[in-house]
């Protein structure tokens, strides 16, 4: 099934990003990229995470894929906004437990650590994980309460 993706990074990501978003767009999704276009200059992770969570949680887009060194900032900063539950993972069994148990709509990756090759199966898994609903359901709606005015 396609879909529309969001993606975003600091400078360190920006090379993930780009071999990522070419797979994913292989694959049918339609990648909205929200920088930056490369790796020139430094770029504070907050300035194009931010708005690409933003769609995410207004609707616009339907998964996000954040990157930068750790995955770590970029998490922090996709998981302010209302809805959108951004898993960091560094293994194909936490992506998949990521989408089944906590339905995670966004993926934080680190473009220190992995390399097209690495990270497209963790990608895969997410994007082809069903979430599991049932018990898993109660405590999502929990988590999204608590942004809610």
């Amino acid at each position: 099934m396609s879909e529309r993706i969001a993606m975003a990074t600091d400078h360190r990501g920006v090379v993930l990003k780009d071999a990522l978003k070419q797979r994913l767009e292989q694959k049918g999704h339609e990648v909205v990229d929200f920088g930056p276009a490369d790796d020139s200059a430094s770029v504070d992770y907050p300035d194009t995470v931010a708005p690409a969570a933003r769609a995410l949680a207004q609707g616009e887009v339907s998964r996000l894929i954040v990157i930068c060194g750790t995955g770590l900032g970029v998490m922090y900063t996709a998981n302010r906004f209302p809805g959108v539950r951004t898993a960091l993972v560094h293994d194909v069994e936490t992506a998949e437990l990521a989408r089944q148990h906590n339905d995670a709509n966004g993926l934080a990756l680190s473009g220190n650590r992995l390399d097209l090759e690495s990270a497209w199966p963790l990608v895969e898994t997410w994007l082809e994980t069903p979430f599991e609903g049932g018990r898993h359901q109660a405590r999502i709606e929990k988590i999204d309460s608590l942004t809610r005015p």
